[in-house]
């Protein structure tokens, strides 16, 4: 059969699409492979979020074009939906672009470009995702569920909604039926994610569903971790906060993304709400669960930032102490709202005000890790002597190095925590 290898760019919601292709391929009797290099199809699954993401992306496709004997090269994910038709143009060597709605027809899609056709198939939707075989990645205890596809907020720096259209809930009987077999295969902890988690089921069943989602994968055997992940702060509603504070399963942690803390960025951004909301929800979550760990994003550098605007911002993040924060230089996007407002800030000045942010919260993290030193903690193991708690999401956040006896992948231990290494990261002895 056909030596395949799929490489994923981007965000978690790429990484499940990925694993839809590599179900379908592994259905189909395709041989996977994970160095390209093996392999005679190689799928680029790529994202077109900001510009260094392109970026990213078309670096990734130009260099499997230069190999000798070179690859099918098949082109999907975000930029294709954006750029497709343009990219059809400019990049001959391609030997297919897709959108979402071809996943299920790729052992057809490969056949024909073995025989030399060049296609575009740009369907939109992911109706066909429905149903569709999953492959996780092999050996690791985590895999995410993506509970909507597209958005409705129309944040003025963002392409979401141009790329992927209106948000669309999956329905809870699907979400639980992908859960159960993700289940199956040893997968102990479910992160959610969508553009907006909190959203869920407000265009399908006409109010916010996530607290009964939440529950409904709370029953499923196996799955011992649940944890949610680009939550909107006017969405955080006291019954959701009710079932996270009262659902075992679901870890005290909550990722929520609020970009700025000066009104008049958060106004610019067009982000509702404004700071009065998003304090409102920290309140919220942290007088019903104590111990959450909280973990936010922010832009640095949006047209019109002042340096009192930045200032704002930096005090705020010494007032609410996240757990997490990671941050992003402003960049530029065709198409949004942003990209042709005055004010755009000298990329120097991005670059500085990313790093004074970044080192101010370093010390903010730092002394908050601090604070388990002595304490025991459920971890999570990930690979050998390496875990994560229920502070920490995988890939974004730090680890736990344990110390002590073997314990295998996947399973579920008691550490003491003895001492912090680094701003990110802790050393954990086993005790069971």
């Amino acid at each position: 059969m056909i030596k395949t290898a799929v490489v994923t760019l981007g965000c978690p919601k790429n990484q499940v699409d990925s694993e839809y292709i590599l179900g379908v391929l592994d259905k189909n009797r395709f041989i996977l492979v994970g160095d390209t290099r093996e392999a005679e199809v190689v799928i680029v699954n790529t994202c077109s979020f900001i510009a260094d993401a392109k970026r990213e992306s078309l670096e990734t496709i130009f260099e499997l074009t230069t190999r000798e004997p070179k690859p099918y090269i098949i082109v999907a994910g975000c930029m294709v939906q954006q750029h497709g038709r343009e990219l059809w143009q400019e990049l001959p060597e391609v030997a297919a672009f897709i959108g979402p709605g071809a996943i299920g027809h790729l052992p057809a899609i490969i056949e024909r470009v073995l025989k030399g056709e060049r296609l575009l198939e740009l369907s939109s939707s992911t109706e066909g995702e429905e149903g569709l075989p999953r492959l996780t990645v092999e050996g690791k205890p985590y895999a995410y569920l993506k509970i909507a596809e597209g958005c409705d907020n129309r944040c003025a720096y963002c392409t979401i909604p141009a790329i992927k259209g209106p948000y669309r809930s999956r329905p809870v009987e699907r979400l639980v039926a992908e859960a159960r077999a993700l289940a199956a295969t040893g997968i102990k902890e479910l992160i959610l994610v969508a553009q907006d988690t909190t959203a869920y089921g407000l265009d399908c069943y006409g109010e916010y569903r996530l607290p009964q989602l939440l529950q409904a994968l709370a029953r499923i055997p196996g799955i011992e971790w649940l944890r949610l992940l680009y939550a909107y702060p006017t969405r955080i509603t006291p019954q959701l906060v009710e079932v996270m504070a009262g659902e075992e399963k679901v870890v005290p942690y909550l990722d929520l993304p609020l970009q700025h803390a000066s009104e008049d960025v958060l106004r610019r951004m067009n982000r509702p709400g404004g700071l009065k909301a998003s304090l409102k929800a920290i309140d919220l979550l942290r007088n019903a669960m104590p111990d959450i760990a909280l973990r936010s994003t922010f832009i640095v550098g949006f047209p019109g930032e002042r340096e009192e605007d930045f200032y704002r911002l930096l005090e705020f993040l010494k007032a609410v102490r996240f757990d997490w924060v990671g941050a992003f230089k402003y960049s530029p996007e065709d198409g949004t709202a942003a990209a042709s407002m005055p004010g755009q800030v000298p990329e120097e000045v991005k670059e500085e005000r990313y790093r004074r942010l970044m080192l101010s919260q370093q010390t903010i993290t730092k002394a908050l890790n601090e604070r388990w030193v002595d304490r025991e903690m459920p971890i999570l193991v990930e690979e050998p002597g390496i875990g994560r708690s229920f502070r920490q999401a995988p890939e974004i956040d730090g680890l736990i190095y344990l110390e002590g006896s073997y314990v295998p992948p996947g399973t579920f231990i008691t550490a003491r925590i003895t001492k912090v290494r680094g701003p990110y990261d802790l050393v954990g002895q086993v005790i069971t």
